[in-house]
């Protein structure tokens, strides 16, 4: 992949059949809301704290966060000064390509593009298996998980061709709702002194909890909380004044995301005693329901309608998350097409300048990745969502790690930025941070993913075996284009 090619800005033609996504479509608060809607914050807190707690570092989870925060900030360092030269849709494999070369680019891309459509498709079994009871509960209706998947399919696709402002205003709605609620919880919390044992502040951020337990089970799950931030760069294209959009929007995703998960999860083990916190995280997963460990707390400060209201959030924060990696999927998808790594139809654009084919196609490939589960009879949480979820997490940290390393490289040869430490330093320790994540996250995987071991190793070979393809797909291309007539 010529790096002159790919760190050149496109040019913006005013028509939508120029394979240009609408321009100035964005602003630093609309792409942090697709960020935080990509994290589902709610969804985080209710799904990975309880185990973090229960069975990683304890009381120590909150400083697990700021630690995983930590090292996401030092990589953006580097992504954001790749970003200045860089500014397409297709982002990792784009930024991998310039530094690594097109073919490390191309598997990047299909790494890329299966860990989004992977996380859509886990997000999809966690939301059918509660919008199920929910609205049952409800209204009397009692349709399968797997109907409300492919209802909520259809509304996603048909939100995604009306453009990418209607589906960041239905994404600042839903996240505002779920982020404020837990945000209020914990400063609320926070200024009333902590629960029955105080706030815990040495139970939860001093060097012996960080340690206690096992702290590589609280660090894997709190770098896979962090998942999504990368969409900052993703719709540079349609950003105001990218150069300056994306480095702010990408800053104050990791810095917000960061604050608000050490924040949360400290105030709830606060709310709970740091001493009594493990035993009820275990409870509530043995129970079979872990957001009990985050709602009980939340109802005692605020009263029973908590209850009614937090289950209903947490629908629209999945909701919220499906949308947002629909959104990335369909970019990734466009880029390639537009990039000839796939078919250029994949780049048509509407009168809206929406990507409107490749967003059939990524609708395509959710229904591929569901429906067998749901054929099958799978339970879509222990199954569908905690497989996909803990695999689009070990393949999204390669791609950071091969994007720390590309943005050495890249500086090195071209000399295109003077600054040492946004270039070399930065990256360059978030490398170290990120292969010691992956490592984490591998040593983990059959924890992370709730399956046995043979599950996990297959799980796990099917990430460099995208990456094998997707180089061989553009080697074949490039092949065909040599043979092909002048």
């Amino acid at each position: 992949m010529d790096s002159q090619t790919v760190s050149a800005e496109r040019t913006v033609p005013d028509a939508p059949t120029a394979n240009v996504l609408k321009p100035n479509a964005l602003g630093v608060l609309g792409i942090l809301f697709f960020v935080l809607s990509g994290q589902a914050p709610l969804t985080g807190i209710a799904g990975a704290a309880p185990i973090s707690v229960a069975i990683g570092n304890g009381a120590g989870t909150p400083a697990a966060y700021v630690l995983a925060g930590a090292v996401i900030l030092l990589f953006s360092v580097g992504f954001v000064a790749m970003g200045r030269h860089v500014v397409d849709a297709g982002a990792f494999y784009t930024y991998i390509g310039t530094g690594l070369g097109r073919a490390t680019g191309a598997g990047s891309a299909a790494v890329a593009l299966f860990s989004y459509c992977i996380i859509q498709g886990a997000m999809y079994g966690l939301y059918g298996a509660t919008m199920s009871p929910l609205v049952a509960d409800h209204t009397g209706l009692d349709l399968p998980w797997w109907a409300w998947a492919l209802i909520t399919m259809a509304v996603v696709q048909a939100l995604a061709v009306t453009g990418i402002e209607v589906g960041a205003k239905v994404l600042a709605v839903l996240v505002l709702a779920e982020f404020s609620i837990l945000l209020v919880f914990g400063l609320v919390t926070l200024f009333k002194g902590g629960g029955p044992e105080g706030l815990g502040t040495a139970e939860s951020f001093s060097p012996s909890a960080v340690m206690a337990g096992a702290p590589g089970v609280a660090v894997m799950f709190a770098v896979a909380s962090m998942f999504g931030f990368e969409a900052t760069a993703i719709y540079g294209e349609e950003a105001r004044d990218p150069k300056r959009t994306v480095p702010r929007a990408t800053y104050l995703s990791v810095v917000v995301v960061t604050c608000f998960f050490a924040l949360t999860s400290w105030m709830l083990i606060s709310a709970w005693g740091a001493s009594e916190a493990p035993g009820a995280a275990g409870a509530a997963l043995e129970s079979g329901d872990s957001s009990g460990f985050v709602f009980a707390p939340i109802a005692e400060q605020f009263g029973g309608w908590v209850n009614e209201v937090l289950p209903i959030l947490l629908a629209t924060s999945l909701f919220a998350g499906i949308l947002t990696f629909h959104n990335s999927a369909n970019r990734y998808l466009f880029s390639l097409g537009r990039d000839r790594l796939l078919p250029q139809r994949l780049c048509r654009l509407n009168r809206r300048h929406a990507p409107w084919i490749a967003g059939c196609v990524q609708t395509v490939i959710a229904l591929v990745l569901v429906v067998p589960f749901a054929l099958a009879g799978q339970d879509p949480v222990l199954s569908l969502f905690s497989w996909f979820s803990g695999l689009a997490v070990l393949a999204m940290m390669l791609l950071y790690l091969l994007t720390s390393i590309s943005v050495i490289v890249f500086f090195r040869r071209e000399r295109a930025d003077a600054r040492v430490w946004n270039t070399a330093i930065a990256p360059a320790l978030g490398a170290l941070g990120l292969a010691g994540a992956v490592w984490l996250i591998l040593t983990n995987f059959t924890t992370l993913i709730g399956g046995e071991m043979s599950t996990a190793v297959w799980l796990v070979v099917t990430v460099p075996v995208v990456m094998l393809l997707g180089v061989g797909a553009d080697r074949l291309r490039q092949r065909r284009a040599a043979q092909a007539p002048d």
